[in-house]
């Protein structure tokens, strides 16, 4: 973020002021209203339970007796071009890989979606991680859990592969589900497991999916290892491009879906055409199988072509959706934000939460091994000032602790703690030099952090000036994007500090994932933290016999890492989504394909239910 003349004035008031002052109930998962769809059972049944368990709880769709939240938005309209802009080239067609810079999700589907029938005012977006409630069919019309370990998906009928050859346009089957996780884990059938995807047999919270069969031509069941409902839920509801379903007879006459000519799949867009670093084109299946749960009676999707212009420079990318060439686009700036407030307020903005911004110590070296340490160096650091001028109050002014605010009731917010751990995170620089001294450094010490040059370095710089205030000497080294992930996540040789966007701190992604981020030996553990305690919450996580239970050691882990300050919290900066009056529909869904974003892993389903209002349009010149 550049905030220019302004936040200089700003800095310099920052560093007088620190001269100064150095003197219980089950979930279910609601189906969409195109179908009568059975709800997913919960964590809440007992691990010895054998029985079918088939519980099912319908979602609201209505807020009053004056109709549907929905009807504000207008009718749907067909035809029309969307244009969506990013700022990463597209990197691979193959999700299977792991390669989620792709757009993939628009002509390819998973079993599962977002519920489209509930209303965003109470549902954000934002987060990787969606609630079984929050949960829709797709695919699968409906699932249930027929013993703790064993869940079974019922297929939709009359899904069809895109006529393209060599699958040619035949009907999906459950076949193709197990062909699919075959594939991706390795499972049987004579494949290997994915290369980017068999490390989860290595990692903490490894995964124990068994096998995965039919039963019949629209029933798919998994089997897994592991009792935990919840568990089970978070892997195949995961919002991981890896979900999304390939056809066999593509991968056996070509190997792979590298090359884009061999994108297909059963979604919404069919692929025409791409010019690496520069556009995607899609254009509307004509026999696509899905129906808008808004609007029953629509057969989706409502746009004619989608299209991703590939733009690295956000000015030019700012330009196009000034000139209304870009009709929407995500992860912009408050400054940006601010900025196109002014020239073209027609322009409406939504905001949503980022990444949250740390300081990461080396957690087995010296001196930040010493938790006295790491508590001076969050108390130097004013979280409120920051919050306030720096993003211009725009995003909370709180530290994070393991998980996201966002995840509501899968956590421990900061509005939860006691007054004895907030005071931990104030901003006290008399105390933090106490610390230091107590600690054996009454002067201070020197040490450097290692930053992505692509990060927000203003910040780094506003925080060094506070660290100085205490007497730490922090030296900052800036790398390449490539540099820094190589030199800090593939060989861990920073042996000081790491500034990160996106550090280990209030994560939005799925809860018991969450519970291995601070494991011991875990390989994307890249502060070194180390501690029997934490290592116990996933193990008693997995083995919990209710939702409640799973809760309460979220609860705890949270504690846990906020009172050991493995890291300094930097908070978690709201950023700006800008899209045209026209596109209708839209409800700030992440659909970034700028490396920050989960949405691109539903772009097919989100914008097959847009629409451009075409009269509007016109209407403003374009």
């Amino acid at each position: 973020m550049k905030i220019g003349t302004t936040w200089i004035a700003l800095t310099c008031l920052i560093v007088t002021s620190l001269v100064l002052a150095s003197c219980t109930t089950s979930t279910t998962m609601a189906t969409n209203t195109t179908t009568s769809t059975t709800a997913v059972t919960t964590a809440s049944i007992p691990i010895a339970t054998t029985t079918a368990i088939q519980t099912s709880k319908s979602t609201t769709t209505t807020a009053s007796t004056n109709g549907n939240w929905w009807d504000k938005l207008g009718k749907p309209q067909y035809g029309g071009e969307l244009i969506i802009s990013g700022s990463v080239n597209i990197v691979g067609w193959d999700p299977t890989l792991g390669q989620t810079m792709s757009i993939s999700s628009a002509y390819m589907e998973r079993l599962t979606a977002d519920n489209w029938t509930i209303d965003p005012t109470a549902y954000s977006y934002s987060t990787s991680w969606r609630p079984p409630d929050d949960v829709g069919g797709n695919l699968a019309k409906s699932w249930e859990f027929t013993d703790p370990s064993t869940l079974v998906f019922h297929l939709r009928q009359g899904i069809h592969w895109q006529n393209i050859s060599p699958v040619n346009g035949r009907e999906f089957t459950a076949d193709d589900v197990v062909y699919h996780y075959d594939r991706l884990y390795g499972l049987g059938s004579g494949l290997p497991p994915s290369p980017n995807w068999a490390y989860w047999k290595t990692t903490p919270i490894a995964l124990t999916l068994l096998s995965v069969t039919a039963t019949d031509k629209y029933t798919a069941v998994f089997k897994w290892k592991t009792q935990s409902v919840e568990y089970i839920l978070e892997n195949i509801q995961a919002l991981g491009g890896e979900q999304c379903i390939d056809a066999h007879e593509v991968v056996e006459k070509w190997g792979d879906l590298n090359d884009w000519h061999h994108a297909i799949g059963t979604g919404p867009f069919i692929l025409t055409d791409f010019v690496s670093g520069s556009s995607a084109t899609l254009v509307k299946n004509p026999n696509y199988w899905g129906y808008d749960e808004r609007y029953p009676q629509n057969q989706l999707p409502y746009i004619d072509t989608l299209k991703v212009l590939i733009i690295p420079d956000p000015a030019t990318a700012l330009a196009g959706v000034r000139t209304g060439k870009v009709d929407v686009i995500d992860g912009i700036s408050l400054q940006n934000a601010q900025q196109m407030k002014k020239t073209n307020p027609e322009v409406l903005q939504l905001t949503y939460p980022s990444s949250t911004i740390g300081i990461e110590p080396r957690y087995d070296k010296a001196p930040f091994n010493d938790i006295k340490v790491r508590k001076a160096m969050q108390m130097a650091v004013d979280l409120p000032t920051i919050a306030s001028t720096f993003y211009g109050g725009t995003t909370d002014p709180y530290p994070s602790a393991l998980t996201a605010r966002s995840l509501k009731g899968l956590g421990w917010p900061y509005e939860q703690w006691p007054q004895d751990l907030k005071d931990e995170y104030a901003y006290n620089p008399t105390a933090a030099k106490k610390l230091l001294a107590d600690a054996g450094y009454p002067t201070g010490f020197k040490t450097n952090v290692v930053a992505d040059i692509a990060g927000d370095l203003d910040l780094l710089q506003i925080v060094k000036s506070y660290f100085a205030a205490v007497g730490i000497d922090m030296s900052i080294q800036t790398m390449d994007s490539a540099s820094w992930s190589s030199f800090v996540r593939t060989n861990h040789k920073n042996d000081a500090l790491v500034y990160r966007v996106g550090c280990m701190l209030g994560l939005n992604y799925e809860p018991l994932r969450q519970l291995n981020r601070f494991v011991t030996g875990y390989a994307a553990n890249d502060i070194m933290f180390s501690d029997p305690v934490f290592d116990s919450f996933l193990p008693k996580a997995l083995a919990a016999t209710s939702e409640d239970q799973v809760k309460q050691i979220l609860r705890d882990a949270n504690e846990f890492i906020a009172r050991q300050h493995p890291e300094i919290s930097l908070l978690t900066p709201n950023v700006f989504a800008l899209y045209q009056p026209w596109l209708k529909g839209y409800s700030g869904q992440n659909m970034s394909i700028s490396g920050t974003g989960s949405g691109i892993l539903q772009m097919g389903f989100y914008t097959s239910r847009f629409w451009i209002d075409s009269v509007l349009k016109k209407s403003m010149g374009h």
